[in-house]
């Protein structure tokens, strides 16, 4: 029998501890399984890496993208190779952008009904993935107004407020308004010798759609792929007009890449580097972390195994 972990994050908003138990039953059915419960932020990062360490074969997280992001940095601390675990995902979270990026649905019973079929049947996906500096990323990254939104939820859901599609928007508007810098542009983007300069936001993305807004598809680069290198949407304009206008065409998705408004897309890129004039906000797969300068980019193929 293969052995796994199964690593819970007990703060997860969708998940109940009866959840947790009828999960760890199942899971128990096809796998020797280990169960372990995270302690606070990064700590999935530690439980993934020691599940290398030991042989483990598959590692399970319940929780939301913030855990499986941690858990991928656990897998992957010693890069890519034959002996990193398959990672499988229960959705658990307030949103749980990757688990639907990878084909799971979102009811637990049903994803966690699929993800037995998959273990039993050995069916694995390999899937690319994104570095921004030496953080692994699943399904976006962010420089800008962007991470300034997520910063700003993560104050609220401090403050015992739940990420829903409301508390989103209304952060968005917050910061536009009232908190970034729309004058004056910070952002200078570099590959190949090539430059974009006087931008104020660069977003990353690695899969496409997203789906932050509960089933809202958010698409600001439809050819992205776990299949492909990583795309980018850069703007070098934050007036009202443009901001609405491409705001307009990633929430009405159409097929193509937004247009017009100073929108800049690049598409299936291996490496390059963002810069900036001053510390900006940064966010990699939902989750702040703090102000940056340099974040070098970097496309993985078929960096991890996924069970599907």
């Amino acid at each position: 029998m293969p052995r796994g972990l199964l690593i819970v994050n007990p703060k997860a908003t969708t998940t109940s501890p009866r959840t947790r138990d009828v999960l760890v039953h199942a899971l128990g059915a096809e796998l020797k399984l280990e169960v372990a419960q995270t302690r606070g932020r990064g700590h999935a990062v530690d439980l993934a890496r020691q599940a290398r360490e030991d042989g483990v074969d598959v590692v399970v997280t319940l929780g939301g993208d913030g855990t499986v992001n941690e858990a991928v940095n656990g897998l992957l601390a010693h890069g890519t190779a034959p002996d990193v675990p398959a990672l499988a995902v229960v959705p658990g979270g307030s949103t749980n952008v990757f688990a639907r990026a990878v084909g799971l649905p979102d009811d637990q019973v049903e994803a966690t009904g699929q993800l037995l079929e998959g273990i039993r049947e050995g069916r694995r996906r390999a899937i690319g993935l994104g570095t921004a500096n030496d953080r692994w990323f699943t399904f976006t990254a962010g420089l800008g107004l962007d991470a300034e939104v997520v910063a700003a939820v993560e104050r609220h859901r401090a403050e015992g407020r739940r990420a829903t599609k409301r508390l989103y928007l209304r952060s968005a508007v917050e910061r536009y308004f009232r908190g970034t810098d729309r004058r004056d542009p910070p952002l200078t983007l570099r590959r190949d010798g090539d430059e974009l300069a006087e931008v104020f936001l660069v977003l990353v993305g690695n899969t496409s759609p997203w789906t932050y807004l509960g089933r809202v598809r958010v698409d600001p680069f439809p050819g992205a792929s776990f299949d492909r290198g990583l795309d980018v949407l850069a703007l070098q304009k934050l007036a009202l007009p443009s901001t609405l206008w491409t705001a307009g065409q990633l929430l009405t998705p159409n097929g193509r890449p937004p247009w017009g408004g100073e929108a800049t897309h690049l598409h299936d890129l291996t490496e390059f580097t963002v810069l900036s004039d001053r510390p900006v906000a940064f966010q990699v797969d939902g989750d702040y972390l703090g102000e940056r300068d340099l974040v070098a980019f970097r496309a993985v193929p078929e960096a991890l195994e996924v069970v599907v």
